[in-house]
């Protein structure tokens, strides 16, 4: 049996895909690092990651922000490291995958990932026990394609013929003057 996704347009030939279930971080800051990484190229969401694991950059809590300190730049905002960490691991795993589809790694964008809760396992005992964070996370990245500029050469061609076009163009009404 295989794994149920909650995004339903997934193309197999330019997409590719990964989940992370029962992941011990928290919920709400998992939902917090995929609205800030949502719609953003692979490699510069894996940079930002890495800079809020070494506490360089914040990421900011617009859902979950009661009681959050503001930090640089931003409004609320916190360093959340294992979540960062989790979902960093996550975001390598479908760059593998992505690439043992074929698929040009440098041009991947994120155009699914979310966080649901996962069930919660009791620990800490017989007689107190808790409950211990579990989050599910999905990404799916898809292969954007480039814009290619053409080079002066192509354009000086495409010039070429339109003049070319234009003369013969003349040519065909002079002789139908005639």
């Amino acid at each position: 049996m295989g794994n149920s996704y909650s995004t339903k347009n997934y193309n197999k030939e330019n997409m590719a895909r990964a989940i992370g279930r029962s992941l011990p971080i928290s919920f709400k800051q998992s939902v917090e690092i995929c609205e800030f990484i949502r719609n953003k190229n692979v490699g510069y969401a894996k940079g930002v990651l890495r800079k809020v694991i070494d506490h360089e950059q914040a990421v900011p809590f617009k859902r979950f922000n009661t009681n959050i300190g503001h930090k640089k730049n931003i409004m609320a905002g916190r360093y959340p490291k294992r979540a960062s960490m989790e979902i960093l691991n996550l975001m390598s795993s479908v760059e593998a995958n992505a690439q043992f589809k074929g698929l040009n790694t440098a041009n991947l964008v994120i155009t699914h990932i979310n966080a649901n809760k996962a069930s919660k396992v009791m620990h800490f005992g017989r007689k107190r026990s808790r409950l211990s964070k579990r989050t599910n996370i999905e990404i799916v990245v898809q292969e954007k394609a480039v814009d290619k500029k053409p080079e002066k050469n192509e354009i000086k061609v495409k010039k070429k013929n339109l003049k070319e076009q234009k003369k013969e163009e003349k040519k065909i009404k002079t002789q139908n003057k005639k």
